[in-house]
């Protein structure tokens, strides 16, 4: 992995991406989406997540956060370890996802590439952190989160994507509650 790629500074904000394997679209179902929104929560009241910025797209998420407890690098290993059990808990039990043995088939075909995976390997292993060192940064990735869902034809304002932080930039906090970005001085 690319020295660009690392978490380098424990106590910076970063910006951060990861996806399903395959880029496969899983996050269409609300209960899915549901565990992605409790994990968040979760994270940010027990293991020192401050979240600034957020999108959910349908095979992928992008935060921007930072590590209170000085291990951003731990703490997305953990949020996506216990995501991954979760939803693909929920997607074996859920009685009305159709594409439940297909789903669960490509997670199993993804994880026997990978020696140290078990079963299933839901997420892509990398993360692509990007440290938040300037305005410049901040707001180029903040714009890039919040027009994900627009550039993907989804939506025609940022703020109406369901599951994405332009919704608290816009003064709607029903979904997830974010940080504010008092770095920004």
């Amino acid at each position: 992995m690319s020295r660009n790629y690392k978490f380098h500074n424990p106590t910076a904000p970063y910006f951060v991406s990861f996806a399903t394997v395959y880029w496969l679209d899983v996050f269409v179902r609300q209960r899915y989406l549901e565990v992605l929104a409790a994990s968040v929560d979760y994270c940010r009241k027990e293991k020192g997540m401050e979240l600034y910025a957020y999108c959910f797209m349908p095979s992928h998420v992008h935060f921007m956060f930072r590590s209170m407890n000085g291990d951003p690098s731990g703490l997305i290993r953990d949020f996506k370890k216990h995501t991954a059990k979760a939803i693909v808990k929920v997607i074996g039990e859920n009685q009305q996802e159709s594409r439940k043995e297909w789903l669960l088939w490509m997670f199993e075909r993804a994880g026997k590439k990978k020696a140290n995976v078990s079963k299933y390997q839901f997420w892509q292993q990398h993360n692509k952190p990007i440290e938040l060192w300037s305005t410049e940064v901040i707001k180029q990735k903040l714009d890039y989160i919040h027009n994900n869902p627009v550039e993907s034809g989804f939506v025609l304002k940022p703020e109406e994507w369901k599951y994405s932080s332009a919704r608290n930039f816009a003064d709607d906090h029903t979904v997830l509650k974010i940080d504010e970005m008092g770095f920004l001085g």
